[in-house]
């Protein structure tokens, strides 16, 4: 098939490169989003996957709007076949969805209809899920809720946090991915329509919710750090300081709600439960570094509190 392949971020590279190397496909252009400021040098950065379009030689369309005419004219004369999607972060209009034969299928990663939106991952480990996946789906007008076409699973680790997660399921899906384009095209896979049951929703995660609140459970705040590492990232203040919190450790002890206590096993902060572990810090403007070199460089007053 010829095919147009969709997709901006790291996890959508495994898929790109999958289907570059297949032996049935030729991808004739990259959609991807516009080059952006990112980085500390606030340099103008290609996205991964059109980094990855340029190594090949393939074309690469970057519209602000797909709604552009310019697009569709760039997009109707490839004429491709199918256009698979993976995380490309921009709405497509009716126009754009009816250009290829085949349409446009998507690769999302979540069992579906569990997670439709654009934060599949980290709503899963917020929400304790033990097993996600990801499935394949004919994009059509809603909010990801076509027919699905195939599904792989994951277990979800108690290591894990989304970005671990996402890179396992950026791998299997993108030979989930493939070998549906090779069903659609072959006429021997058929989408079936999403149960009715089940639907939940998992929108952009905002900075703000990485904010730790200690007033919750253990478990709780295990999990949403978890969710949100690496991006938007977790954190709490400290006598005014902004901390970086990557995942911890949940302990037997009981400490008073947002309570810290340094010693020489470790930091431990008090939740609604039982204490949590604090194992890597990042101060504004620092690397991230073991809690205890944090701690013994803050020197913390008795008494100190996260909040």
């Amino acid at each position: 098939m010829r095919i147009v392949f969709a997709g901006t971020p790291d996890p959508a590279v495994p898929s790109l490169r999958r289907l570059i190397d297949s032996p049935r496909h030729e991808v004739v252009a990259v959609l991807t989003r516009p080059d952006a400021i990112a980085g500390r040098g606030r340099k103008v950065t290609r996205s991964p996957v059109g980094l990855l379009a340029d190594e090949h030689g393939i074309p690469v369309l970057t519209p602000h709007r797909t709604s552009e005419p310019e697009f569709i004219e760039q997009l109707t004369s490839l004429a491709p076949d199918c256009c698979p999607v993976v995380a490309y972060g921009a709405l497509l209009p009716q126009q754009v969805l009816d250009i290829p034969r085949f349409g446009w299928i998507n690769l999302h990663f979540s069992l579906l209809p569990a997670w439709r939106g654009a934060a599949p991952v980290q709503a899963a480990i917020d929400a304790g899920d033990e097993i996600t996946g990801a499935a394949t789906f004919q994009i059509e007008a809603g909010l990801d809720t076509g027919p699905v076409f195939g599904v792989v699973t994951e277990k979800i680790a108690v290591s894990d946090t989304s970005g671990t997660l996402l890179e396992k399921l950026a791998v299997s899906g993108a030979h989930l991915l493939e070998t549906t384009l090779d069903g659609v095209e072959d006429g021997t896979l058929q989408a079936a329509p999403q149960s009715t049951g089940g639907v939940s929703y998992a929108p952009k995660v905002p900075v703000e919710a990485g904010r730790i609140r200690w007033d919750q459970p253990a478990l709780a705040i295990s999990r949403r750090i978890r969710a949100v590492t690496p991006a938007p990232g977790a954190f709490t203040e400290v006598a005014g300081t902004r901390l970086k919190l990557g995942p911890v450790d949940m302990v037997e002890e009981v400490l008073p709600e947002g309570s810290i206590e340094v010693r020489k096993s470790g930091v431990f902060v008090g939740t609604t439960t039982t204490a949590v572990r604090l194992n890597h810090i990042q101060p504004q403007g620092k690397r991230m570094m073991p809690a205890l070199d944090w701690a013994r460089g803050a020197r913390l007053r008795p008494g100190a509190v996260a909040e």
